[in-house]
Parts: structure tokens; sequence; C-alpha cells
């Protein structure tokens, strides 16, 4: 049995598509929670009950908005370029699905463990903006071309600060895989061993950052209401506006994941006795999806001038000074070496 599912065709596509399961349908039942997280935080910060009705404290609200959403009818507009505009956001989710090839989830525990991790990571991340692009010119509409123009300058915009804070964690770790990335924050000290502590001030750029690539309030500007009538999403109903709302939610718990990855040590225990596993990945991913959900709950949206030169005058020259002081932080080993932790040999 064995034999067949790594010499033959057949077993090995078996393979990879039951391991492909294995991490999607867990992923995508978790979102239907996790959204449902979001609503009930959001309620709380406001004083009001939030999803109460369907199922059990409301847990089912998310799967029956699900069901409503798919039984409606899918409206295109006259003038839309009809195969761009269904094919966008099944572009925006199938990018941020795949993603997850790389993503591990224990030691051992994932997809495809390759050496450019991250920067497969970066390079997927750039390309769903793509959906975005689509959605917004093929529904032949001012307003979702505006929104999405929006989102192409935002996304790009911090995507450069999000790389120059990777390239500090990469220079300090000396390798783009993430399982080298958690290995590296394992020590003695447990908590005090992870990359939070000497990258702190990256963690609050990075955390900042991922709410605007991932279209998150404050900076939910290609979509804001006010304005711009729900942005690049305006023209879409039924199950392609679903998939759009979907990709959105994977990206943020993507980041989740990344900031757990990168500065909270992956599936290492805070406390040195305590078993490593999954669920301290869980548990920190939950962690960061609540720190999401509440700078949504609290944070005023920002103008989109104010998005931009945070963007490009602060992020921007702050994460690249701070790329050459890691450098030179691991070079000359400073600060009892906390920046340089190469494999020996490496």
């Amino acid at each position: 049995m064995a034999d067949f599912f790594t010499n033959t065709g057949l077993g090995i596509g078996l393979l990879v598509t039951g391991q492909v399961l294995l991490i999607l349908l867990p992923l995508l039942l978790c979102l239907a929670f996790l959204m449902y997280a979001d609503r009930k935080i959001w309620a709380a910060v406001q004083m009001r009950r939030g999803p109460n009705v369907v199922g059990v404290f409301g847990l089912l609200q998310s799967f029956a908005d699900l069901l409503k959403y798919v039984v409606k009818e899918v409206v295109i507009p006259a003038g839309a370029d009809r195969a761009v505009f269904l094919l966008a956001p099944m572009v925006s989710l199938v990018m941020a699905l795949i993603a997850w090839a790389v993503i591990p989830f224990n030691d051992g525990w994932v997809l495809s463990d390759i050496n450019v991790a991250i920067l497969y990571v970066f390079a997927i991340s750039s390309l769903e903006v793509y959906g975005v692009i689509m959605g917004g010119w093929a529904s032949n509409s001012k307003y979702p071309f505006l929104g999405s123009l929006r989102s192409a300058a935002q996304m790009i915009s911090y995507e450069v600060s999000i790389g120059l804070i990777i390239i500090g964690v990469i220079i300090s770790t000396g390798s783009m895989n993430f399982s080298a990335i958690v290995a590296a924050q394992e020590g003695a000290g447990g908590i005090f061993n992870w990359y939070f502590l000497p990258h702190f001030p990256m963690l609050i750029l990075f955390f900042i950052s991922a709410l605007a690539e991932t279209n998150r309030p404050p900076f939910d500007l290609p979509e804001a209401e006010s304005e711009l009538v729900a942005g690049y999403q305006v023209e879409y109903s039924s199950t392609p506006f679903l998939l759009f709302m979907i990709g959105e939610l994977v990206a943020v718990v993507l980041m989740c994941a990344l900031v757990s990855l990168l500065f909270l040590g992956g599936w290492l225990s805070p406390i040195p006795f305590l078993p490593d596993g999954f669920l301290w990945m869980f548990l920190k991913m939950l962690l960061v999806f609540f720190m999401f959900s509440m700078v949504k709950a609290i944070t005023p949206r920002y103008r989109y001038d104010q998005l931009m030169r945070l963007g490009w005058k602060v992020f921007l020259p702050f994460s690249l000074f701070w790329v050459v002081f890691v450098a030179f932080a691991a070079k000359f080993e400073w600060f009892w070496g906390i920046y340089a932790r190469w494999p020996v040999g490496g």
C-alpha cells in the first residue's frame, strides 16, 4: 500500500488530494466560527447581543448566511464583462487558499515544506490583488473601478513594508523556511526566545500592515460604504459576493498564521516544560484574530491620504532602517547574538 502512494501517479494524486482536503476542510469550517466570533466581539464592544438566534447561542448564524447567499440569484450587470466578472471572485479565493500549501501547523505538519516558503506566500499574496482589479473593472461601473484602484494601490504600498519586515526575520534565522524560523525561536527561555521580543517594533508594523493588506478596518477604504457604496463588491451578489468575502477572511487568517510563525514561536510552547504542538499554534492564531477583531471594533476609519502617508512615509523608512539594523546586529552579534540564530555551520 505504501508503494502505491509513493510510486504510482494515481497514488500520489490521491495522497496529495487527501492532504489538501485535510487542510482546506477544517480551515473552511473554522472560518464560519471565526466570522461568528468576529461579529460577537464587535457586538460585545458596542454592548449589544450580536448573532444569538440561529442555533445554540447563534453558532449556526454563519451557516445560515452561507445558505442565504447560495440560493440567491446571481445578478450580472448588463454592461459587464461576464467572463471576467465571474472569474474575479474565484481568483480572489483560490489565491488566498493556495498560500496555505506552505504553512506548517506543527513540526512536519505541512503540505509542502519548501525552502523558499516565504517567497511563495509573498508571491501569492501579490497576485490576490488581481481578483479585486478584475472585479472592479469587469463591473463596468465607476464606483467598483475606483474601489479596485484603491485596493491595488493599498495592497502594493503595504506589501513593501511587509516584505522588508520579513527580511529582518530572514536575516536573523538564515532561512526562508517557516519550520526553520520556528526552530530558531526554540530555547530554554520558552516565550522569551520568540522573535516578538527582539523584533518587537516590527511585530506592531506587521500587524498594522496586515490590516491594510487584507482591507480590514480601519483600512477598509476599497469597500468604504460612505463614498464608494461597498467599492469593488457593489455589483456582486449571491455566490460571487460570498467568494470575495471568504477569500478576504482566508487572507486574514493567513496573516494570523504568519504572525504566529514569524514572531510568536508557531507551535512552540510558551513554557519550556509543557509539550509543543498544534494546540499552541491554534491558540496563537486565535489571539491574533481577536486583536484583528478588536481593532475593527474600536478604531475609526482612516482617510485614504492618511493611509498612503502612513505606508510610504512612516512604515517604509522605518522597516528599511530595521533591515539595516538587524543586518549589522546579526553580523557583529550585538545584544548577545539574539539577532543571529543561524544553524551551526550555516
